[in-house]
């Protein structure tokens, strides 16, 4: 038995999901099955060479060896507002409207830190990404769930939320386009949020980064387009899904000027930012011509329609994806979420059970294009080779 008792704040969390998932494939493993792995949203895809050679420069380069600023290089921070204004229109000062992240979880999980006190309210949605409620409960918040049910086309209704919830919110999540659902979000409804956040006087936290993963001509917003959004919202856009590196740790905050700096006095105490050739290469993917993101949304496409076809063909019903690398879809009569799961589980193919998100998430399941076509193919193979 340890003789260390763990703080309260940590008895709180549910289990992280993917941990719990990592664990169950590792028995898997044990067993001699053949995974195919489409349950994290972990690109297969080498990150493209021009960032790699950038980074191998900046590497051997002394100068980057040393702390670097807090909120990131400026050079770092005047190329994402390039990008920012140049893919949304949105004019931002890098100097008080951007700041650098180790990839953005780590920007989400402390923004609660800087504006959420014990007794205080988030509103999260369900089901998401888990880190919303954990970063809220880590801050002594309380996290208040909004269901993300597809007869609304999983968006939240604010106007369901209690008064006494409101009078305690400081902070409100939202991911379009969205994990797990892939669900999207219009102007209309950013200006929606938008009205809502002055009103209430709520601090919006928009998690963008599957902005750049889409198909079918689709190109999402950003919630910052929306008249008013600056003065109550930040965004968080991460480099790890549009470029394919996800290992590399490196994202960025930008909007209220009040909010980057919140964010930034937090951060200053507990990390100090990321190392400077990281962000050399991250410079590098944002300025180079984007033509490598078309080139990697194509293969996503290709695969989403494998994806898509041999599911349809199966008898699952789902909407078909229009942005993310996901597809969320009804399990078969007669399962729940993780009795679904363990099945496939059983197979080798790995899915992640829906209510992992959150309880609204019962009844669906969320299948990842992270794998190469053949091994899709495959797992779609066995797939039908059950009987539901």
């Amino acid at each position: 038995m340890s003789i260390f008792e763990k703080a309260d704040r940590l008895k709180k969390l549910p289990p992280y999901l993917f941990s719990e998932i990592d664990r169950k494939k590792r028995e898997i493993k044990a067993r001699g099955i053949d995974l195919i792995d489409l349950g994290i949203g972990d690109p297969d895809l080498p990150t493209p060479d021009h960032i790699i050679q950038a980074m191998q420069t900046a590497a051997a380069d002394p100068g980057n060896h040393h702390y670097p600023p807090y909120s990131g290089m400026a050079e770092f921070r005047s190329a994402a507002a390039q990008w920012f204004k140049q893919r949304f229109g949105v004019t931002l000062d890098p100097e008080k409207e951007v700041l650098a992240l180790i990839g953005s979880k780590e920007g989400i999980a402390h923004i609660p830190l800087a504006f959420v006190n014990p007794g205080d309210v988030a509103l999260v949605p369900s089901p998401g990404y888990p880190v919303y409620n954990a970063a809220t409960l880590f801050a002594g918040g309380e996290s208040y769930f909004m269901p993300l049910l597809s007869r609304n086309s999983y968006l939240p209704d604010l106007e369901a939320i209690p008064a006494a919830i409101l009078k305690r919110a400081k902070i409100l999540f939202l991911n379009y386009p969205n994990n797990p659902t892939a669900a999207l979000a219009d102007a209309a409804f950013f200006k929606k949020v938008a009205a809502f956040a002055h009103k209430h006087k709520i601090l919006v936290c928009h998690d963008a980064a599957y902005t750049e993963v889409a198909f079918d001509g689709y190109c999402a917003p950003s919630f910052l387009e929306t008249q008013g959004a600056k003065e109550v919202g930040i965004e968080f856009h991460s480099l790890s899904k549009t470029y394919c590196m996800t290992g590399w740790r490196v994202g960025f905050a930008v909007g209220n000027a009040e909010a980057i700096e919140g964010l930034a006095a937090v951060k200053s105490n507990v990390d100090s930012s990321l190392f400077q050739a990281v962000q050399v290469a991250a410079i590098k993917a944002l300025q180079h011509d984007q033509t490598c993101v078309k080139e990697m949304n194509t293969q996503f496409g290709r695969r989403r329609d494998l994806m898509v076809q041999g599911l349809k063909a199966a008898g699952f019903e789902f909407e078909i994806p229009k942005a993310t690398f996901y597809v969320w879809a009804k399990v078969p009569a007669g399962y729940t979420s993780a009795q679904f799961a363990a099945k496939l589980l059983e197979t080798g193919v790995v899915v992640t059970p829906g209510n992992g998100f959150g309880e609204p998430g019962e009844g669906y399941f969320r299948m990842a294009m992270t794998q190469q076509a053949e091994r899709i193919e495959e797992a779609i193979k066995r797939i039908r080779a059950l009987s539901f």
